[in-house]
């Protein structure tokens, strides 16, 4: 059995794509857990629409005294209640290509009796100010694990972009897919976003300054290695994208703004394509 996990929590004032995430997965998966925090909207009625009987909505009350902790809390508590051997992990502001669907179903068979095997990767494209902006620097996750055994001592961790094992916090031993998420979570309008750093100030406190100044800002910082997307997006997303590009407003990526700093992200990006490395990426797996 293969199951599906999520947590989301005030997705329709979020403008997060969680019913496209949800559908994507469900290609793949026997049953999907949600763990729906209790919300200021209709985030539980939108999940609930979804009208699939596989779609499993674990109801609760997030604790936000955690900090950003809370998001692996509540991710380990949809994990807890999966019924599968193997679970897919899907972010509410992340949506599963179809092509990856068959990638994943035949790398968990051919895993399943390989126990050096802990978890499966997918290859990130994250979206940045609109739907046709890829952010490539090495600030931007190329691979995470987003297949996992259950039932043992893998665990989200952190701020739950990850996972790791046992107590000592081992990295993850996971095996390349070729499966591609879209991450939309720095792609929505830019009133949507104000609302997603409000919403951020009140989880991560232990970092509400650098959210404080995000809320100031009435488009994103400008980041280096900004590179256009001509492919095509997961046809489940395709509505919700066609909604946000209707209430866009302004512009979504403030003006080029040349820092310093920046001069570490071209040369780790020109050694990157001349050896295949990407020099201080960080990582929460080892490969296998």
């Amino acid at each position: 059995m293969l199951s599906g996990f999520t947590i989301v929590r005030n997705a329709v004032t979020l403008d997060y794509p969680i019913v496209p995430a949800i559908r994507s997965i469900l290609d793949i998966c026997d049953e999907v857990v949600v763990n729906v925090g209790r919300s200021d909207d209709a985030t539980r009625d939108l999940v609930a629409g979804i009208g699939d009987p596989r779609v499993r909505i674990l109801d609760s009350v997030w604790d936000f005294s955690r900090g950003g902790g809370t998001l692996s809390f509540e991710t380990n508590r949809a994990m807890a209640a999966c019924g599968g051997t193997w679970g897919v992990y899907i972010q509410a502001d992340e949506v599963l290509h179809e092509s990856g669907a068959a990638l994943i179903r035949e790398q968990v068979r051919e895993s399943d009796g390989d126990a050096r095997v802990e978890g499966l990767l997918v290859d990130y494209l994250h979206f940045y100010g609109d739907f046709r902006t890829i952010a490539t620097d090495r600030h931007w996750y190329r691979r995470e694990v987003r297949v996992v055994r259950l039932g043992g001592a893998i665990h989200s961790y952190q701020d739950a972009q990850g996972f790791r094992v046992g107590a000592g916090e081992r990295r993850v031993r996971a095996r390349a897919t070729g499966a591609r998420m879209f991450h939309y979570g720095w792609a929505r309008p830019p009133q949507s976003m104000r609302r997603k750093v409000v919403a951020a100030k009140e989880i991560f406190t232990e970092v509400a300054d650098r959210w404080e100044r995000r809320a100031t800002l009435e488009a994103l910082d400008w980041t280096p290695l900004l590179r256009r997307f001509a492919g095509s997006h997961p046809r489940v997303a395709q509505p919700w994208i066609a909604a946000q590009q209707a209430a866009a407003t302004g512009p979504a990526v403030g003006p080029r703004h040349f820092r310093l700093a920046h001069l570490r992200l071209y040369l780790s990006h020109w050694i990157e394509r001349l050896t295949g490395v990407r020099p201080f990426e960080y990582r929460n797996y080892v490969g296998v």
